[in-house]
């Protein structure tokens, strides 16, 4: 996971150069360990205080007891927090560790279950603060104090259950599902980045400026052949180039490393050869990323044909950020998060898309509605040739050479 940003003197247009890619490098994974143990600090000192209060309406003091807990729906419980009344139980008990209240303390707190209840409202509608608080009887203070502290508790949580790098056995089993639904061999995954607008800090306003000219924070992921997310690296000022977020992630150092495959490499067209990920043109070409041929009337019959199988399969992790923005709206514009909690809060959201997915919840495809605004059409910056890897080229080639031989389209 990435940091949230970069200091002034950094500069907006300087992110090319290896010196440059390795501070980068250096930077993010200070942050990541930094990040990590505010996490953990907040979970043993953090608590979320409920102050009563007068409202003017009685009725929503106690709406979450006597409206949505005896009253709602199964299509209440998917429409207002984006899953099931069973799925929200089970990530309530999965959270209780982290959110339990601690005796010490002289106020009550809220309950864990309204806790939980309203950062999901938040997270799924991108309602307004001071919008949600009367809802449920609270101040927008005590909102965004449950946004952030279920946000913690998640990625703390549940993350090492829901997002994760896989095992052996796991990644064997990517592999099949994307050999069988996708019709993509010995591929593990498909990455791409996603540009989340924001409201930037004044002082860093150019580093978050996107070559699209619209204001942005950048989340690098992997999803599996199902559309679940297993890595993300989020956070990343948007006018960085996806090839230079790729080279500042963990995901390149586990593969320089030899974690993405099994040691030896499996054979796949009698070579032993490293399990791949599919990304586009953005992505350098290496042994382990394979990305379509460039498009021009020099191409052969063979490396169309290529392109049409990784632009299908690769459409997967297209699918993934449609759903995943559709059900937590807050990621289509964060204006009530600050850059510190925006890390966080994208994690979060991946995971709970990775719960929601793995239960088989509904997903409503009304949601996706507004979810590709026009007015914000994502940046395309294709990787400097200079990381290009020779050797990737043969991969490409047994790739033709397989889909030759299967005869299909």
């Amino acid at each position: 996971m990435a940091g949230t940003g970069t200091g002034a003197e950094t500069g907006a247009g300087a992110w090319d150069g290896p010196q440059r890619r390795a501070w980068l490098r250096h930077y993010y994974s200070q942050r990541q360990k930094r990040l990590m143990t505010l996490l953990i600090a907040r979970r043993r000192r953090t608590s979320c205080y409920f102050y009563p209060r007068a409202w003017p309406s009685v009725r929503s003091a106690d709406w979450w007891e006597r409206v949505v807990l005896k009253e709602f729906g199964p299509q209440d419980w998917l429409e207002k927090f984006r899953m099931s009344k069973e799925t929200f139980f089970y990530i309530c008990n999965q959270l209780r560790p982290g959110l339990a209240p601690h005796s010490a303390h002289f106020h009550p707190t809220l309950p864990l279950e309204k806790r939980v209840a309203v950062a999901l409202w938040h997270l799924a509608t991108n309602v307004e603060y001071q919008t949600l608080s009367p809802l449920f009887g609270v101040g927008p203070s005590t909102v965004q104090t449950c946004v952030r502290e279920v946000s913690y508790a998640v990625v703390l949580l549940l993350k090492p259950v829901y997002l994760r790098l896989p095992n052996e056995k796991e990644l064997e089993n990517m592999v099949r599902i994307f050999r069988t639904r996708w019709g993509f061999p010995h591929c593990i995954g498909a990455l791409d980045s996603l540009h989340i607008p924001i409201h930037p800090p004044l002082r860093l306003s150019a580093d978050y400026c996107n070559g699209q000219g619209w204001h942005s924070i950048l989340t690098q992921a992997t999803v599996d052949g199902l559309g679940q997310f297993w890595d993300v690296s989020t956070a990343f000022p948007g006018s960085m180039e996806n090839s230079a977020v790729l080279e500042s992630s963990s995901l390149w150092v586990l593969a320089k490393e030899g974690r993405l495959c099994p040691n030896p490499p499996k054979h796949f067209m009698g070579k032993a050869q490293k399990y791949v990920l599919l990304g586009d043109a953005t992505y350098p070409l290496q042994d382990w990323i394979l990305k379509p041929y460039q498009e021009d009337e020099n191409l052969t019959q063979r490396q169309l044909q290529f392109n049409y199988r990784l632009k299908r399969a690769h459409s997967v992790i297209e699918n993934a950020f449609l759903r995943l923005k559709a059900r937590w709206q807050i990621l289509l514009k964060c204006d009530d998060c600050s850059l510190e909690l925006l890390p966080t809060l994208v994690l979060a959201c991946c995971i709970l898309h990775n719960v929601c997915e793995a239960h088989d919840n509904p997903f409503n495809e009304e949601w996706l509605e507004g979810t590709e605004p026009t007015e914000l059409p994502k940046p395309c910056q294709p990787a400097p040739a200079a990381m290009e890897d020779g050797r990737a080229e043969q991969v490409r080639e047994l790739m033709c050479q397989y889909f030759e031989s299967c005869g299909e389209g």
